[in-house]
């Protein structure tokens, strides 16, 4: 991707140079990485454990191989604002954006308690708020999704959530998954990923024809390598666990590429609806 030339965002808040004081520690971890690795939603973890969370402490500087990396996510940042904001106003609306955390190991997620490193990247929908620790790029890359454009589909997926919290999808989800079956609510989860892996694509279609944010050949096998990689059927073959749809929270490896691939060759939110039929 050609990207060094793109505006920084403002709306960046770094915390690499803190650490939460909070009790926990190994062991919140190894529960996070669990229910990550199982498909589930960290959000419950996160909620249980947010009312423990100590202060901030001091944790030293930011490690400097993480530089381009922190810089990066900026720029990436920056785009989904100015795409998005052009998308919505182009419907009469207006676009809230939201703010990216980026830290170190685990972190205060304010309504949604204490979020950790190996739960990997996530949108907070009352912070409005995406949290990051930039490891995760390490992660991705060592099961199969490497290079520029997959960090930034992660990014690009992130704030798919925000925009779905803007209207509104979010909060239908979550009502039409009460009362209903855990396989149920599974079904509908993996409808909402799949919407926000669709809406990254949206956001790289129009972020490619701009200048400051460009794709260059092998960037969209990048993304696609990416998304498969963290498909639920791979995820649970990688945790030991039986590959049963019904477990599924995110969608597929090739639901996930199909979707992100969608939204790359439309640039129109429109196709991202993945609730009909």
């Amino acid at each position: 991707m050609r990207w060094k030339s793109g505006r920084r965002s403002q709306n960046i808040e770094d915390r690499r140079g803190r650490r939460a004081a909070a009790g926990g520690g190994v062991g919140l971890l190894l529960v996070a990485l669990v229910v990550v690795l199982l498909g589930g939603d960290p959000r419950s973890l996160l909620q249980v454990v947010g009312s423990g969370a100590g202060s901030a402490a001091p944790a030293g500087p930011p490690p400097a191989e993480q530089a381009e990396a922190a810089d990066f996510v900026s720029v990436m940042l920056a785009s989904t604002e100015d795409v998005w904001g052009e998308i919505f106003q182009a419907s009469g609306q207006s676009y809230r954006q939201p703010r990216l955390i980026l830290f170190s190991g685990r972190t205060r997620a304010g309504a949604c308690g204490m979020g950790a490193a190996a739960m990997g990247p996530f949108y907070c929908p009352p912070n409005q708020e995406v949290y990051l620790d930039l490891t995760f790029f390490d992660d991705l890359a060592r099961m199969g999704g490497s290079g520029d454009f997959a960090a930034a589909y992660v990014i690009g997926h992130e704030v798919g959530h925000h925009v779905q919290n803007l209207l509104g999808t979010s909060d239908q989800v979550r009502r039409l998954q009460q009362g209903r079956s855990q396989g149920d609510a599974n079904a509908l989860s993996v409808r909402l990923e799949l919407q926000a892996d669709c809406y990254a694509g949206v956001w790289a279609y129009h972020a490619n024809r701009g200048t400051a944010v460009t794709l260059s050949p092998g960037d969209v096998d990048e993304g696609l390598r990416a998304a498969a990689a963290i498909g639920d059927d791979r995820m649970l073959s990688r945790a030991g666990r039986d590959v049963v749809p019904e477990a599924f929270t995110h969608g597929s490896s090739q639901q996930r590429q199909q979707w992100l691939r969608r939204g790359l060759e439309s640039g129109d939110p429109q196709v991202c609806d993945t609730f009909s039929g």
